[in-house]
């Protein structure tokens, strides 16, 4: 039987997400130091592949993987990965590399709107209304808004459009860049070179020319940057009542 599908829902299933696996994880060393970040698992299964799960369960199965640190290690991992409705390009982007770095040398592989996210944070955000949003607002770059544990730097919002960015958080009125990201393919050039951080310039200059907007999520978000955060996932995981396990 035919499955009919509206345009956005076409517009959807070749749409790419690039997901930033490159980094050293040096706040995980315990595991780290023998795998790349994205590769710890929960259970049972790389965070990466929760990832990739979540924008597969929004219909998002066409994925951009760049990789630096211990690269071999993600290489090794799909080498030997049987799914036939995922493509995946695995793209080696320097292990020193900052993440608008990264961004700019997967350029070529990119040619209209596509998504964007940490290789380390889970969430239930709603992707398909995050695109909606996206391009509702025409701007050239999105970013999901969430309220964060203390730990994290902080966002100034006026209406939907991002104004600052501060180092501390200030409260529970406070938001966060949670990576989820919706971009346009002109964001390539906010991108200069391989110590491009595209949390700093890049960001920070579309923000100024209202260019930036924030999807706000109060849904639930968890980053892995520690043992104690790989913990909790697990433990999540394992009451088979994980926020994040939409599929």
């Amino acid at each position: 039987m035919a499955i009919l599908m509206n345009s956005d829902q076409f517009e959807l299933t070749n749409m790419k997400c690039v997901i930033l696996a490159g980094g050293y994880g040096t706040r995980i060393s315990e595991e780290s130091h023998l795998k790349p970040k994205p590769m710890i698992e929960v259970g049972g299964k790389p965070i990466l592949w929760h990832i990739m799960k979540i924008y597969s369960a929004h219909k998002i199965n066409d994925f951009v993987i760049c990789l630096g640190y211990k690269g071999d290690k993600i290489k090794e991992y799909f080498s030997k990965f049987d799914s036939t409705s995922w493509n995946i390009q695995l793209v080696d982007t320097g292990e020193d590399t900052m993440t608008g770095g990264r961004l700019k040398r997967i350029q070529d592989h990119i040619d209209d709107t596509f998504c964007v996210t940490y290789g380390d944070g889970l969430s239930d955000v709603d992707i398909n209304r995050l695109i909606s949003f996206h391009k509702e607002k025409k701007t050239l770059a999105t970013l999901t808004a969430i309220h964060p544990p203390e730990r994290f730097g902080v966002l100034n919002l006026s209406g939907y459009h991002v104004t600052e960015f501060h180092e501390k958080h200030s409260g529970e009125s406070s938001w966060i860049n949670g990576g989820f990201f919706v971009f346009e393919p002109k964001i390539f050039d906010y991108l200069q070179d391989d110590l491009t951080v595209l949390e700093k310039t890049p960001l920070e200059t579309l923000a100024k020319e209202q260019q930036l907007t924030a999807f706000k999520h109060n849904g639930f978000w968890y980053p892995m940057d520690t043992l104690r955060d790989k913990s909790h996932l697990e433990k999540l995981w394992a009451s088979e009542k994980a926020p994040w396990k939409i599929w």
